[in-house]
């Protein structure tokens, strides 16, 4: 009865513990601010991890794609949401970049990402 036990807690536990990895992989460094909590609502993700690498929803992509593909996005939806998460290590002209592409498709949902204080 002992072994059942640990073979159904084993995957449980081992769930747990990647599930987070699972949904950031990137691993960056947050800056910390006071904001308002994220909506429930699924959002797209645009990651600047400290090298200024771009990433799509954990997929790494160049700013040229990304505009094409946030374009396309909006275009199919303007209520589309994003969310950008930027290392706090990394040059602040990279952010403003991608705040630029956001506005240049017209993403007027979109917030910047911080860790609470």
């Amino acid at each position: 009865m002992t072994s059942l036990i640990v073979l159904t807690f084993l995957p449980l536990i081992t769930f747990i513990i990647t599930m987070p990895a699972l949904e950031h992989p990137i691993s960056i460094r947050l800056p910390q601010g006071k904001a308002d909590e994220l909506p429930n609502k699924k959002a797209n993700v645009v990651t600047l991890d400290v090298e200024g690498k771009a990433y799509l929803n954990n997929r790494v992509i160049s700013l040229e794609d990304l505009e094409r593909t946030l374009g396309n996005m909006s275009a199919e939806d303007p209520n589309v949401t994003v969310l950008v998460r930027g290392d706090e290590r990394l040059e602040y002209g990279k952010v403003v970049q991608v705040m630029k592409i956001l506005y240049k498709v017209r993403i007027t949902r979109m917030a910047l990402v911080t860790l609470s204080e």
